[in-house]
C-alpha cells in the first residue's frame, strides 16, 4: 500500500485568519451560487442577485474587508502571504467592480449566462434532492432579470459587451431553454412520485421562461454594443492581471508565445515521423497522416458516453492509485475522483471541486455535444491527467483541504487561473517525464494540446492589443488579427473539430487573457521548480499547500 502522508498539525486562526474566514461567510450569504460551488450548505434553495445594489453591496463587504486587514497585524508567515493575496485579489475585484467590468461581461462560458451551471453541483440522488432543486429553479428568472438590470445600467454609462457576444449568449440562452435543451433534459431525471416530477418539470420551465426572457434583453442591447471583438492594450493589460496575479510585458510574452509554439510544433512533427513509419503510412512528418493512423487504430476508439466515462474512470483509478505515495502525497480523502458526463452538450471538459467537508467528490466533467459518439484515447489521455491526478483534482483538492492550517478563503475562494491552469499544463508535462506518455500516441495527444495553449498566447494577445501576425507560422501570413485571420491561424494548429473551434474562438473574443493564463502559468511553475532546492515530491506538496495564489505572491511564498 503507499504511504498515506500525515495530516498537517492544524494552526491557531490567527485575528487576520478570522477576517478572512468571516468574509467566506459573508460572500456565500451574498452570493448562493458560490455557495453551492463550495460546497457549504444552507442556501441551495437560494439565487444570486446581480442587482445593481447587490454588486455595490459585494464590492463593499471587499473594500471592509480591505480596510479591516489594516487594523491587525501579521502573526506569521502564513499571514503575510494571506495578505498579500488578499490585497492583489480584492484590489482587482473592486478596480474591475468600479468599471462594470464583470458583471456587464457576456461570454458562451464564465459569465452570469452560465448561472445554470451550479445545478450541475447540487444532489440528485432522493425526491427530497429534486425538491430543492425546484425551489432554485423557480428563483433563476429572478436572479436572471436582477442581472438584465445590471446590463442596462452598465450599458447606460457605456459599459456593453461586444456585439458578437450579446448575440452569442440569446443563442446559449434559448438552446438552454428549448424544448429538447438542458432544462427539459435535466427534469426528466427527478426523482420521485409523479406529482414529484410534474412539480420539477414545471420549475423548469419556469428557469427556461426565464433564459427566453434573457435572451431578449441581451439582444436589446445589440444596437448599443460595439461591433470590435479586441479590447485594447490597457483593458486587456488589467485582464491579463486578473487571470495572472501579475504583470506581463505584453510585447515579450507574445514573442515568447511564437517561439513556443514552434518549438512544440518540431516536437510534434518528431513524434509523428514515429507514428508515421510506424503505420507505413507515407506520411513523414505530417502530423495529420499520424492522427489519421491513431484514429483509424480500434484499440484507440471508444463507442458511446458510457464507454468514455467508464475509460475516463479506470485511467484516473490507476494514476491516483501509482502516484500516491510515490511521486505525490495524495491524502485519502482525495483518492475518490468521480468522472461524469455533462448535459449542456456544449462541449469542453473541466473539473469541479469537494465540498468543504469533503462528501461530494472531486468531479471530472465532459460536456459532449449530441452528435459525437466516438472518441479517441490518444488525444485525451492527457486531459485526464490535467483534469484529475496530478492535476487540477490533486491541486484543488490539497487547497479544500488547509482550512485548518490556512484559513477558509484560501482554501476555498482564492482561485488564480494562471496558477491553477498553469499548474494543470506542468502536471501534463511532468507525466510525460515520468513515463505515462511513452506511448507515441498519447505524447501526441499531449503535445496537441500543448501546441494549442502555446497558439492561445499567440492569439490571444495578438488579436486583443493589436499586434502584427507572425509571418513564417502556419495559418499565419501577417498583418492585422482578425476573426477570419484567427480563424485560419487556428485551422492550423487547433487538432480539434470545427465546432469546437468556433466554440474556442468565440471564448478568446468575449473572456480576453484567460487562455493564455494556462501556458504562461505553467512557464513560472517550470521556473519555480528549476529554481528549487527540494526534492520533487516535496516541492509539490509545499507548493499545492499554499493554495491558489495571485503569481506574484506564489513567487515570494517559494522562494
Amino acid at each position: 500500500m503507499p504511504e498515506t502522508p500525515s495530516p498537517q498539525p492544524a494552526r491557531t486562526a490567527s485575528a487576520l485568519d478570522r477576517l478572512a474566514d468571516d468574509y467566506v461567510d459573508l460572500s456565500v450569504r451574498l452570493d448562493p451560487f458560490l455557495a453551492t460551488e463550495l460546497g457549504i450548505a444552507g442556501h441551495d434553495t437560494e439565487v444570486t442577485d446581480y442587482s445593481p445594489g447587490a454588486v455595490s453591496e459585494r464590492t463593499e463587504a471587499a473594500r471592509g474587508l480591505l480596510a479591516s486587514l489594516a487594523r491587525v497585524p501579521d502573526k506569521d508567515a502564513t499571514d503575510a502571504v494571506t495578505r498579500a493575496a488578499l490585497t492583489e485579489r480584492l484590489g482587482l475585484e473592486i478596480e474591475r467592480a468600479e468599471r462594470r467590468l464583470d458583471i456587464a461581461t457576456v461570454n458562451n462560458l464564465a459569465s452570469p449566462l452560465q448561472s445554470r451551471d451550479v445545478l450541475d453541483q447540487m444532489p440528485t440522488d432522493t425526491a427530497e434532492d429534486w425538491q430543492v432543486i425546484a425551489q432554485r429553479l423557480d428563483a433563476m428568472p429572478r436572479s436572471l432579470s436582477s442581472w438584465a438590470q445590471s446590463l442596462r445600467e452598465a450599458a447606460d454609462h457605456g459599459v456593453v459587451s461586444a456585439r458578437r457576444q450579446l448575440l452569442l449568449g440569446a443563442e446559449q440562452a434559448r438552446g438552454f431553454a428549448a424544448k429538447d435543451g438542458f432544462f427539459a433534459e435535466f427534469a426528466a431525471q427527478a426523482q420521485g412520485d409523479d406529482a414529484q416530477r410534474t412539480r420539477v418539470a414545471e420549475a423548469a420551465r419556469t428557469a427556461a421562461d426565464g433564459y427566453l426572457a434573457l435572451a431578449e434583453e441581451l439582444t436589446a442591447l445589440v444596437p448599443h454594443a460595439p461591433e470590435a471583438d479586441a479590447v485594447g492594450r490597457d483593458a486587456y493589460l488589467l485582464s491579463s492581471r486578473t487571470f495572472l496575479g501579475t504583470e506581463i510585458d505584453l510585447d515579450e510574452t507574445y514573442a515568447w508565445g511564437i517561439e513556443g509554439l514552434r518549438s512544440v510544433v518540431a516536437e510534434q512533427e518528431e513524434v509523428a515521423r514515429r507514428i508515421n513509419d510506424r503505420h507505413g503510412n507515407g506520411g513523414g512528418s505530417s502530423v495529420e497522416a499520424a492522427k489519421a493512423s491513431l484514429n483509424s487504430d480500434p484499440a484507440r476508439i471508444l463507442h458511446g458516453t458510457e464507454a468514455l466515462r467508464s475509460w475516463m474512470q479506470d485511467l484516473s483509478d490507476r494514476a491516483i492509485e501509482e502516484l500516491a505515495g510515490t511521486h505525490f502525497d495524495i491524502p485519502d480523502p482525495l483518492r475518490r475522483l468521480e468522472c461524469r458526463i455533462a448535459r449542456t452538450g456544449s462541449g469542453g471538459i473541466y473539473y469541479t471541486g469537494p465540498s468543504e467537508d469533503l462528501t461530494r467528490p472531486g468531479r471530472m466533467w465532459w460536456d459532449v455535444p449530441a452528435s459525437t459518439t466516438e472518441f479517441h484515447t490518444w488525444l485525451e489521455t492527457t486531459t485526464v491527467y490535467h483534469e484529475g491526478v496530478p492535476g487540477h483534482h490533486l491541486q484543488v483538492g490539497t487547497q479544500t483541504m488547509q482550512a485548518s492550517t490556512l484559513n477558509r478563503w484560501r482554501a476555498m475562494m482564492c482561485w488564480v487561473s494562471g496558477h491553477g491552469e498553469g499548474w494543470a499544463l506542468y502536471a501534463e508535462r511532468l507525466m510525460d517525464q515520468l513515463g505515462y506518455l511513452s506511448d507515441d500516441g498519447d505524447r501526441l495527444g499531449m503535445l496537441d494540446a500543448q501546441r494549442l495553449r502555446a497558439g492561445r498566447v499567440v492569439l490571444d494577445i495578438g488579436l486583443h492589443v493589436g499586434l502584427s501576425m507572425p509571418e513564417d507560422l502556419a495559418g499565419s501570413a501577417g498583418g492585422d488579427w482578425t476573426y477570419d485571420t484567427a480563424w485560419d491561424f487556428m485551422s492550423a494548429h487547433w487538432g480539434v473539430t470545427e465546432a469546437e473551434q468556433r466554440f474556442e474562438l468565440n471564448r478568446y473574443l468575449g473572456w480576453p487573457g484567460q487562455a493564455p493564463s494556462y501556458k504562461i502559468g505553467q512557464r513560472v511553475w517550470e521556473q519555480l521548480r528549476a529554481q528549487s532546492a527540494l526534492p520533487a515530491r516535496d516541492f509539490h506538496r509545499q507548493a499545492l499547500e499554499l493554495g491558489s495564489l495571485p503569481l506574484s505572491v506564489l513567487e515570494g511564498a517559494l522562494s
